[in-house]
């Protein structure tokens, strides 16, 4: 995909199921399919996708979210597993070459691909060479929730991992409502899902995409708020998401979805009802 002068790529870890309790397991469509088909079964795990999303320019390749990282830890039981390493090398790629890495906020399902434990048991980061981009907000907030234990329906925070990004100044805490990352690269603190979480702009030449995180998990979610359980500000959630998908109607620009099993990215449209629409890339 193209915006402007940008390549944008998903970097898919494939389809897992997420438990109310934050377990997260492998799975694939055909399961999803077999489960759909049994009649007066409720389901007590929802289906996502994982996508996290590399920019390239010439000059810069950028992460957008890190993913599970699955497979990135020295002596792995996930083997065989796609994650940053493995969808990197596909566009010629390794961790090193990573300028910048944002994540859009610090649940483990976005940011567990950050760090990774060594041979020597010792945690690193993941992309060595550049800075992760976070909103303070979100850092503190995750912080707090850690010390208080606070159970979070879905993916909640691990931040076990991550200490050593703070430690050795990896982490750029950004404190204001809109931050340009460099020119045509804009974060956009939209808080609602948490105090802290952010998304991303991308413009240049005319056209725009934005990357939603979980303002907007998937397709499902144009129309449909379902995310009450999971958002510490739906009101606040609900008000952002009203105003991005204004914003990128009247833009005609690409929406970006982490969530998505199918549909991971389009532009939108509108039927007579006033609904949204999504109309795929071909």
């Amino acid at each position: 995909m193209k915006v402007g002068r940008f390549e944008i790529e998903q970097l898919s870890e494939g389809i897992f199921e997420i438990f109310e309790d934050g377990i997260i397991q492998k799975t694939d469509a055909s399961a999803i399919t077999a489960k759909k088909q049994r009649s007066g079964i409720r389901s007590s795990s929802i289906p996502i996708g994982i996508n996290p999303i590399l920019i390239k320019d010439g000059k810069h390749n950028i992460l957008l979210d890190t993913g599970l990282g699955w497979g990135l830890d020295h002596n792995s039981k996930y083997i065989n597993t796609s994650n940053l390493l493995t969808n990197l090398d596909i566009f010629g790629l390794t961790p090193d070459d990573i300028t910048h890495v944002v994540l859009t906020h610090l649940h483990f399902d976005h940011s567990a691909g950050s760090t990774f434990v060594d041979q020597r048991t010792s945690t690193q980061p993941t992309m060595p060479y550049a800075n992760y981009f976070i909103q303070k907000k979100e850092w503190y907030f995750a912080l707090e929730q850690n010390q208080i234990k606070k159970e979070i329906p879905g993916a909640g925070y691990n931040l076990d991992e991550l200490y050593k990004l703070a430690a050795e100044d990896k982490l750029v805490m950004i404190t204001d409502a809109c931050f340009e990352l460099f020119p045509g690269i804009e974060l956009i603190r939209t808080g609602g899902h948490t105090p802290g979480h952010q998304i991303v702009k991308i413009q240049d030449s005319g056209e725009t995409a934005y990357f939603l995180g979980d303002l907007i998990p998937s397709e499902h979610h144009l129309n449909h708020y379902a995310m009450r359980q999971h958002d510490i500000d739906p009101v606040e959630s609900k008000k952002a998401k009203t105003l991005i998908l204004r914003q990128a109607l009247k833009e005609k620009a690409l929406l970006l979805f982490y969530h998505s099993i199918h549909a991971k990215a389009g532009t939108l449209d509108q039927d007579k009802d006033k609904k949204f629409i999504l109309r795929e890339l071909n």
